[in-house]
């Protein structure tokens, strides 16, 4: 009776399951992320979020210029410098500026598939409701938070008018007595 060794046999097993290893972590293909890119409406929310990053541009010149006597001249160079931040902003939030920081993310944070699940769920009846109703949930949800928010800020504020109101007291402290050298 022929005695064969178990190695070459837990040799291939071996390197059967780290092949099967190596394909499930493989990185996905630039071609798979942008499948899921285009399946999550990713440059649809980008192009959403810049007109809010505007607004926030814009309130925060509102602020720097507030209550200040400008002349037509330092107007005039705030507007300009506005309008060079915006298009700076517009220009590097950009679609095109973007995308391969999209990919290059990806890349590093998820495996191909992961990416492809996440591109199958997203062309799904069900990713799509999610999509078209993100923006409805979220802005239930910051309603909901601002429900459940309010009365704490509220009740924060009376106990911070309580604390105004009452000044509070130091502590006494009794200095230290000078010491008294000894007799010989």
């Amino acid at each position: 009776m022929s005695h064969r060794s178990p190695l070459p046999r837990l040799l291939l097993a071996a390197c059967l399951a780290l092949s099967a290893f190596a394909a499930t972590a493989a990185p996905p293909s630039d071609a798979d992320i942008e499948r899921l890119l285009t399946a999550s409406r990713a440059q649809g929310m980008l192009d959403a979020i810049l007109p809010q990053m505007e607004a926030m541009q814009s309130q925060q010149f509102e602020r720097i210029t507030a209550g200040k006597d400008l002349s037509a001249e330092q107007k005039a160079e705030i507007e300009r410098l506005h309008a060079r931040t915006s298009d700076i902003l517009r220009r590097s939030l950009s679609w095109e500026e973007m995308r391969p920081l999209y990919i290059d993310v990806y890349k590093k944070t998820f495996t191909r598939e992961d990416v492809r699940a996440m591109a199958k769920f997203y062309e799904s009846p069900a990713g799509k409701s999610l999509l078209d109703k993100t923006p409805a949930l979220m802005q239930n949800l910051m309603g909901a938070v601002q429900q459940k928010v309010l009365p704490l800020l509220e009740q924060l504020k009376t106990e911070l008018d309580t604390v105004a109101v009452e000044p509070v007291k130091a502590p006494e402290v009794t200095p230290p007595q000078p010491r008294r050298k000894k007799k010989k």
